[in-house]
């Protein structure tokens, strides 16, 4: 199972020769660097470019191109070499684009010879950056791990090679750029871009780019968190005008940057921005290259939609792409509208100062007249763009009628009528549902938000303050927004329902749940959990409590990690619990102690890789307190929210979508019901 990693987040590499695939939208300069234990290297001779291809155990390619392998063997490495680290950087002085904000996410993948996938790290967050250290490979005692770093450099190739620091980088890096500019004047023209007029719209299904298949499946990320800093701007915002490309615009959404959603054309609408599952760079929607309705060209109608219209080898795996699809649609066709209408908005606004740098048309009725067409020119091009957006959010509104209902229980949402015929299932779905995202220019479609599984990542839950402010919780506009305990009760009572569901979607006995609850405050949110007979008792209080449960989850990881490091996981002790494990952990930090803290903070970065997954319901604002230690442990985490909240953003765009919280509805007893079947089956393993 391929591993999903993000910004900051580690995995262990299960051998040591390894090729790394780089992808990327356009071409990129490869580079690798050999360094010590600090990670920085003071030799040019321990850089392997295009220029200087290979090194002791590491080859890069030779020019730069938009898809690139390296080879690594980590035994071949000189012994003092600590960590490896692989660049990556826009070629200057060559046609293309000057930032990596300019184009999709690039990814990076570890692979072993044979193809098989070992990690996957998709670079989001990048701006104005030329340059980025992609990914380091370290070494951890006698085994290797590769960490995502994701650091991005705005002053290109020179500025990241300074920072590892090796001398004379200007000109190092001026070489490399040479070299580059050598091969790309010997390397093959690229294909030329595919015919205009194809179909598009979201009932055109089209096979989808390697590239942007990674990108969806690395799913949405939290655009107000550090690690997307330079990207969303101040997008912690919950206004203010727009500032240019990354920054809120009035909605409190980042815009997508220029080169992402082009503006179109004088007289030319949205385009069938929905229609970007295919080959189109991703970002561009068809703002800027789909044939307007208004060109002549013959038209095909939308096919009727169909659930599983996906490619894939099951229906599950059908399904699972065709809800990325939808998602990737209602991205890039709102992506489109929004650029129309800033590009509208734009027009009128050059227009309207050029009437007032003329006195002779400050007054009058001439004035009057040319006024009246300018806004009548803005009005039609927005509602040419609104009427194509509506077009595609009713084809996307139709295929969420007939997806919804087929999703099975793992991606369906608690209110779906598939769970009154539930069964334990006997073997595990490849994603799960954590709520619902939508967008602003139609609040009504959602579309499922699902994670691949096993979790690569923590669940945090944050019982905090949302963004949306007053009324943010559905039905509550009248008494306004949740106090901090009402807050903090519907943060555990969702955290239960994620953990209820992971443990419905997993055969019996596969998947165990442990609780920490400090102050004892869940008592009541975990009576389902506890009726049912899936917890044998309420989850022990104080810090005893904390202590026991953390060690007994740390030794585990332990002992899995030296089993399969000596290749003897057959010879685990007896009494080791083989199954995945669930740590929900209640008011964080409250009741931890340094030690416990770390404690935590290490099942979080290596339980994943070994079936330890982790669950926090927490405020951040109450762990200030221990400065800059928990940074990481936030990061590593997707956070998820108990009331709607602007947090996430896809990789495709950069919007920020609205998310639901996926919780069973008011006054339902599904939650019981299906725990029932589960407890009734783990009591039938066990006999």
């Amino acid at each position: 199972m391929t591993a999903e990693l993000v910004r900051g987040q580690n995995h262990l590499l299960p051998q040591t020769r390894v090729e790394i695939r780089i992808s990327a939208e356009s071409p990129v300069t490869p580079g690798a660097t050999l360094g010590g234990e600090d990670g920085r290297v003071s030799d040019p001779s321990r850089i392997a470019h295009p220029g200087a291809p290979q090194l002791p155990g590491l080859e890069v390619p030779v020019q730069a191109a938009a898809e690139h392998r390296l080879a690594v063997d980590l035994d071949a490495v000189p012994p003092d070499v600590e960590r490896v680290h692989v660049l990556l950087a826009l070629p200057a002085g060559v046609p293309g684009p000057r930032s990596f904000g300019a184009i999709a996410p690039p990814s990076v993948a570890v692979t072993g010879l044979d193809g098989t996938a070992i990690a996957r790290f998709v670079i989001t967050g990048l701006d104005s950056e030329s340059a980025v250290t992609a990914v380091e490979l370290y070494r951890r005692g006698d085994a290797w791990k590769i960490r995502a770093v994701g650091q991005g450099y705005a002053g290109g190739l020179a500025a990241m090679l300074a920072d590892q620091g090796l001398p004379e980088a200007q000109q190092l890096a001026a070489d490399i750029e040479r070299a580059v500019a050598e091969g790309l004047a010997r390397a093959v023209a690229p294909a030329p871009p595919p015919v205009a007029g194809q179909p598009t719209g979201p009932g055109a299904r089209r096979p989808q780019r390697a590239a942007e298949e990674r990108q969806a499946q690395a799913g949405p990320v939290d655009y107000r968190h550090p690690r997307r800093a330079a990207a969303a701007g101040a997008a912690g915002a919950s206004g203010g005008s727009s500032g240019g490309p990354g920054t809120p615009g009035a909605s409190g959404a980042p815009r997508a940057p220029a080169s992402a959603a082009a503006p179109p054309p004088p007289g030319v609408g949205a385009g069938a921005g929905a229609g970007a599952r295919s080959g189109a760079p991703a970002g561009a929607g068809s703002a800027a290259g789909g044939v307007p309705p208004q060109s002549g060209r013959p038209q095909s109608g939308p096919s009727a939609p169909v659930a599983g219209d996906a490619p894939g080898w099951s229906m599950e795996e059908r399904l699972y792409n065709q809800v990325w699809g939808m998602f990737e649609d209602l991205a890039r066709t709102v992506a489109a509208y929004r650029s129309a209408v800033d590009f509208a908005d734009s027009r009128m606004d050059r227009e309207l100062d050029q009437l007032l740098a003329d006195p002779r048309a400050r007054m009058g009725s001439i004035a009057d007249s040319a006024r009246a067409e300018v806004l009548a020119r803005h009005s039609t091009l927005v509602d040419r763009a609104r009427e194509v957006l509506d077009r595609d959010l009713g084809q996307l509104v139709a295929e969420a009628g007939v997806v919804e209902p087929a999703l099975p229980p793992a991606f369906a949402s608690w209110a779906s009528p598939v769970w009154h015929e539930y069964e334990v299932p006997e073997d595990a779905p490849m994603a799960l549902r954590l709520g619902d995202l939508h967008l602003p220019e139609h609040t009504e479609l959602r579309v499922p938000l699902l994670v691949r599984l096993p979790l690569q990542r923590g669940l945090w839950v944050d019982s905090g303050t949302s963004s949306l402010g007053p009324g943010a919780l559905e039905g509550d506009h009248e008494h306004g927004f949740p106090d901090s305990a009402e807050r903090r009760a519907l943060a555990l009572d969702t955290a239960v329902a994620h953990a209820a569901r992971l443990l419905s979607v997993h055969p019996a006995g596969e998947f165990n749940v442990h609780f920490i609850d400090p102050g004892g405050t869940a008592t009541t949110a975990l009576t389902p959990l506890l009726h049912s007979g899936v917890l044998a008792e309420p989850p022990p209080k104080g810090a005893a409590g904390v202590t026991d449960t953390l060690t007994r989850l740390t030794q585990r990881i332990d002992l899995v990690q030296m089993a399969l490091r000596s290749g003897a996981a057959d010879a685990l002790p007896p009494d080791l619990d083989p199954a995945q494990q669930l740590l929900v952990v209640n008011d964080f930090p409250h009741g931890f102690d340094d030690r416990a803290i770390n404690q935590l903070r290490y099942l979080a970065d290596e339980g994943p890789s070994v079936g330890v997954h982790l669950l926090v319901v927490a405020d951040r604002e109450d762990a200030k307190g221990y400065g800059p230690l928990l940074d990481p442990f936030w990061r590593g985490m997707l956070r998820l929210t108990p009331t709607p909240d602007d947090h996430l953003a896809d990789p495709w765009i950069g919007h920020a979508w609205t998310y639901e919280p996926a919780r069973a509805p008011m006054g339902s007893r599904v939650l019981e019901q299906v725990l029932a079947q589960v407890a009734a089956a783990r009591r039938a393993l066990r006999r």
